[in-house]
């Protein structure tokens, strides 16, 4: 594949966007917190810490324009809104699982 438009060391390539989405700097540990099932904002939130309210809508509007994650307004008053992974975002918190038992691993050594 090298040298061609899927090869994600070149600009060019389509996946290069999604790649850059994912691992922003909370893109892995918002995926990672909606990995167990639906949540509200403010659990995701206190799920990982740190994000700022800012960067946590930020990164979930554009996880819903990429397609890893369903956004969905109840009807109630007011309303309240969750947010659970598509198949995709399901599919990439799999793949992203072997790499994150390597992170933990790994602080535990230093």
């Amino acid at each position: 594949m090298h040298g061609s438009a899927h090869d994600l060391l070149r600009r060019d390539c389509p996946g290069r966007l999604l790649l850059d989405h994912i691992t922003a700097k909370w893109g892995i540990l918002v995926l990672t917190a909606l990995s167990d099932g639906p949540l509200r904002f403010h659990q995701v939130r206190d799920r990982v810490d740190g994000v700022s309210d800012k960067m946590l809508t930020q990164t979930l509007r554009t996880f819903a324009e990429d397609g890893l994650v369903d956004r969905t307004v109840l009807p109630t008053a007011p309303p309240s809104v969750t947010y659970a992974l598509t198949d995709l975002g399901a599919d990439a918190t799999r793949e992203l699982a072997p790499f994150l038992r390597w992170v933990r691993a790994t602080a535990s050594r230093t």
